[in-house]
C-alpha cells in the first residue's frame, strides 16, 4: 500500500496520534507525535525555512529543500552536545510502514536441507570434505534458516558498508542507529523507513555518511514508505525480480542485490559472477596460477567469465553454498551482517 505524503497539519496529527502508540517499539514515536504541534507553532514557513534551535545552524538552501520535500511538517533537530546528537522526528506514520516491522519470515527455507546440498557438492568434488571440516556453513545452518529478515535493515546496512572498512562501517552504523534511540536504552532498535525518510540529509551526514550515501539511504527509505519496495514481495519474488527492483534504488547495484539475496533472504542458488573473492577462490580451487594475475586489471583477472559460468553450472541448485565455500577456498572472509 502506498502512502500519500502530502497532507494537511490536522491529517498528519491524526495519523500520528492514531498509530504511534500501538506501533512504537519504545515510546520515542509517541513522544515525537507530541512535538509536532509545537513545531507548527514555532514556524508557519514550513516550506520556506527550518527552525534554528538548540545550537543547530540554519541549513543551506539545497538542504532545506531536501528536508521539506513532500512534507507538510517541520522537523526539529536538537542536540545535547557536539558528540551526542539526537533527532526528534515528527514522523509521518502509516499503519503499513511505521510498524518498524518490515521484518518478515522466510517460508521457503522450510524445505531446504543443508546436508543434501553438502552431499551434492561432495559427489561433484570429494575435496570439499576437508573444506567442510574446516568451515561449517553457518549461514545455512538450522538455527539461522528460519530467522525472519528485515529487508530495510539489511539493505540500509549494505549501503552504509560500501567501500569502507568493516570497523568504519560498524562505527557509522552504530551512530546512525543512535539517532533514533535514547542513549540510556541498552537494546537499540533499527529505525523504520518512515523515520529515516523524515530525517534531513544533513543529520544523516553528521553520523559519518558521505553526502552520496546519505542520499542513497534516504532514497531507499522513500521506496519503502511509498510502497515501491514491499518487504513481503521481496521475500516471495523470484531472484530476477528482486535484482530488478533493487537495482532501481540509487546506490544498489547487481552485486549488492545478489548479496541481499544470499545473506538476507538465504536464496540457495545465487552465483555472483562479478565478485572478485569468488573468482579468486575458484581460480585457486580449480588449480589456476593466481600469481599470474598480479598487476592485471579488469573485472576477470583471475578467471574468465565463461570459465566461471561453466565450472559453477554443475553446482545448481546450490550455488550459494558453492560461493560461500569459494570465499573460504580463497581465504576471503565475507562478514554476514543482517
Amino acid at each position: 500500500m502506498s502512502l500519500r505524503i502530502t497532507r494537511s497539519k490536522s491529517q498528519l496529527l491524526n495519523i500520528v496520534a492514531a498509530t504511534a502508540p500501538k506501533n512504537a517499539i519504545d515510546n520515542r514515536t509517541a513522544k515525537s507525535a507530541s512535538k509536532i504541534t509545537s513545531s507548527f507553532k514555532a514556524s508557519k514557513r514550513v516550506r520556506k525555512d527550518i527552525v534554528e534551535e538548540n545550537g543547530v545552524k540554519k541549513m543551506k538552501n539545497e538542504e532545506k529543500d531536501n528536508a521539506v520535500k513532500n512534507l507538510d511538517i517541520i522537523t526539529q533537530y536538537p542536540m545535547d552536545d557536539a558528540k551526542d546528537r539526537k533527532v526528534n522526528i515528527a514522523a509521518i506514520v502509516s499503519s503499513a510502514n511505521a510498524k518498524s516491522l518490515t521484518i518478515v519470515p522466510i517460508q521457503h527455507m522450510k524445505e531446504f536441507k543443508l546436508q543434501n546440498a553438502l552431499d551434492h557438492m561432495l559427489n561433484l568434488d570429494p575435496r570439499f570434505k576437508e573444506l567442510f571440516s574446516l568451515h561449517e556453513c553457518t549461514l545455512f545452518g538450522e538455527t539461522n534458516l528460519l530467522d525472519p529478515v528485515d529487508p530495510f535493515n539489511s539493505l540500509c546496512s549494505s549501503i552504509i558498508s560500501q567501500q569502507i572498512s568493516g570497523a568504519a562501517a560498524k562505527s557509522i552504523k552504530k551512530r546512525f542507529i543512535g539517532l533514533y534511540n535514547d542513549s540510556d536504552v541498552e537494546s537499540k532498535r533499527f529505525p523504520t523507513p518512515s523515520e529515516v525518510f523524515a530525517t534531513d540529509l544533513g543529520i544523516l551526514r553528521s553520523v559519518g555518511l558521505s553526502g552520496r550515501k546519505a542520499e542513497y539511504v534516504h532514497d531507499l527509505a522513500e521506496k519503502f514508505v511509498s510502497g515501491s519496495l514491499n518487504p513481503e514481495d521481496l521475500v516471495h519474488d523470484s531472484d530476477e525480480e528482486v535484482v530488478k527492483k533493487l537495482t532501481e534504488v540509487r546506490g544498489i547495484g547487481v552485486w549488492s542485490a545478489e548479496m541481499f539475496l544470499l545473506f538476507a533472504l538465504k536464496r540457495t542458488d545465487i552465483f555472483s559472477i562479478g565478485d572478485l573473492g569468488i573468482q579468486r577462490g575458484m581460480a585457486q580451487w580449480f588449480g589456476r596460477d593466481i600469481s599470474k594475475a598480479k598487476g592485471k586489471t579488469g573485472k576477470f583477472k583471475y578467471m574468465s567469465e565463461a570459465d566461471m559460468k561453466e565450472l559453477s553450472e554443475p553446482y545448481k541448485p546450490y550455488r550459494s553454498l558453492f560461493c560461500w565455500y569459494m570465499w573460504r577456498a580463497g581465504d576471503v572472509i565475507v562478514p554476514i551482517d543482517n
